[in-house]
């Protein structure tokens, strides 16, 4: 036995010495530029108070534009947006929708009211002064997802236009042999389900809150929908009157109202036969909208890559520079201002942080990369969305994004999470560069949250670009077994997407600045590989990478 765990020991070094090789000199002295000081500094300054929530459109997000593009300046990167500007400016529609302080569900002579904020959330899907319900009949639709490839269709042939959709949040995960188990896909997602609702000809969805399905609790839901919310301008596409969330204990009444069982309309909704069910339930309801027409943007800096050929290519690092602004219902002496100084002021903390050791080389890497703190991500990714649509460089050239959505606060780990490891070849890179520095990359740890979803790598997916996003380790050295997760847990159930999301004396950068260094290593070995990355064969998005590649110049 002592012989075997010798044998096994000596083989972990030695793949721990190969993988070490593959980091230089001169990358190891460039990478001490990211700093626990660094980082702090930064997320100290987007964080503050006088940034007032880096809200989109508003003066705090404007500060936070001006301070990452005159950071950028200081670093000595180049203007990084088409025209040779900092600044990617776009237009976002603000709409601040007006629900009654009760909505009104009826079936026959009887009603069910429903409080706002408290049991139901509504939000407007058109851009207009008015969205309006006039008796329409609520429908359930289980999942409300159409996904050919799992020969799933929740909607078979009913015609649902005009109707209001009662959905569940997430996808079937009780069954592995019907999609992925326990890790959620983009099927699994509020945008899909209300995007998917819209284009079948419904005028609202409804969907179901739990904590377990959304992956957060109904405040989060309460911060994230309250006042003001931005979405692009709309371009002709469906969209619905009405988009709303409610409580499961607010659906289940809804459901006993048309004399249903939430459970058991839940449990038919797991097999593949499932046919919408109509509740014989009726909603009226009238949105008043404020509307405002405003603009933002992302900032993009970029260090222009070495070799001729190659520099035409380009390696992104993301992370979003907003956060949800002030709390328009806070309390006398509550706070009310939405700091966001893990989500997402470390993120962009660290992509500074980044730079600096980029441009620390003392040759830049043959492809170039470029640095861009994007916009509206709180709002459904709209500053990514913007970027993937209208990238500096065509699709096709972008190899990589490499996205932070916050950072590690709790110290250093014995590993480092991937979410969507297995996607990409990526993948083959990581695993080497985190055993050069003696860790694991292991999966997602809360994969039922669809994290690989949620943020702006899943834009870049979109037009084809594989994306690396990673979350911290769970295993903290030096603390108990548990005790990573617990914390990561705290801060869900606690501090996101609350006024209490603030910078505190007591956290551990360690480890934040032991896997930014991996993420620049990474970038750095993208950047001067001679092969493209690929979507593992059979991927989502691998037919759209290959289309890229073709259109290309």
């Amino acid at each position: 036995m002592k012989n075997l765990l010798a044998a096994i020991l000596a083989g972990v070094l030695s793949f721990s010495a190969m993988a070490a090789d593959l980091i230089g000199t001169q990358e190891k002295r460039a990478a001490k530029a990211i700093t626990p000081e660094v980082l702090r500094a930064h997320i100290r300054f987007l964080s503050n108070d006088l940034l007032e929530g880096r809200g989109p459109a508003t003066r705090g997000d404007a500060l936070a534009e001006a301070y990452v593009q005159s950071q950028m300046e200081a670093l000595g990167l180049a203007p990084g947006a088409s025209g040779g500007g900092w600044l990617q400016k776009f237009d976002i529609v603000g709409i601040d929708a007006h629900a009654p302080e009760k909505i009104s569900f009826a079936h026959g002579a009887q009603r069910l009211e429903l409080k706002n904020l408290e049991d139901f959330i509504a939000s407007s899907g058109v851009q207009t002064p008015e969205a309006k319900l006039d008796q329409a009949e609520i429908v359930f639709a289980g999942y409300g997802m159409v996904a050919p490839e799992y020969q799933w269709d929740d909607f078979k042939d009913a015609d649902v236009k005009g109707k209001v959709l009662l959905i569940m949040n997430n996808d079937p995960e009780n069954d592995p042999a019907l999609f992925a188990g326990k890790a959620r896909l983009h099927y699994g997602r509020w945008d899909y389900k209300y995007d998917t609702a819209a284009k079948h000809g419904a005028v609202g969805a409804i969907i179901i809150h739990t904590d377990h399905s959304a992956g957060y609790k109904w405040q989060v839901v309460q911060s994230s929908w309250s006042g003001e919310q931005f979405d692009l301008p709309l371009k002709g596409q469906p969209a619905l009157q009405v988009a709303a969330w409610a409580t499961e204990d607010a659906s289940r009444k809804l459901a006993a109202l048309g004399g249903l069982d939430l459970d058991q309309l839940r449990a038919s909704a797991e097999k593949r036969d499932f046919k919408p069910v109509p509740l014989g339930v009726s909603l009226s309801l009238t949105l008043k909208n404020d509307i405002s027409r405003k603009q933002t943007a992302n900032v993009i800096g970029k260090l222009p890559g070495s070799d001729a050929a190659l520099a035409q290519q380009a390696v992104f690092f993301t992370a979003h520079h907003d956060h949800l602004g002030i709390k328009n219902d806070a309390r006398p002496g509550e706070d009310k201002i939405y700091n966001g100084a893990l989500d997402n002021a470390s993120g962009v903390a660290a992509i500074l942080a980044i730079a600096r050791a980029a441009m620390a080389l003392p040759q830049a890497p043959k492809r170039t990369l470029y640095f861009a703190a994007v916009a509206g991500e709180e709002q459904g990714l709209l500053g990514s969305q913007y970027l993937a649509a209208h990238p500096p460089v065509p699709a096709g050239r972008i190899a990589a994004d490499i996205n932070i959505d916050g950072v590690n606060i709790w110290g250093r780990t014995h590993d480092i999470t991937m979410i969507g490891l297995g996607k990409s070849s990526l993948d083959g890179w990581v695993k080497k560069l985190v055993a050069a520095q003696g860790r694991v990359v292991v999966p997602d740890q809360f994969p039922d949250k669809g994290m690989y979803y949620r943020s702006d790598q899943f834009s870049f997916a979109h037009i084809g670009v594989p994306g690396a996003y990673f979350d911290a380790g769970t295993q903290v050295i030096g603390r108990p077994a548990g005790w990573g997760r617990q914390k990561r847990q705290e801060y869900e159930d606690l501090h996101y997407h609350q006024p209490s999301d603030e910078l505190h004396d007591d956290w551990d950068f360690g480890g934040a600045v032991e896997d930014l260094r991996l993420l620049f290593w990474l970038g750095l070995k993208v950047a001067g590989d001679a092969a493209l990355p690929a979507w593992t064969p059979g991927n989502e998005f691998e037919s759209i990478r290959k289309k890229a590649l073709a259109a290309a110049p």
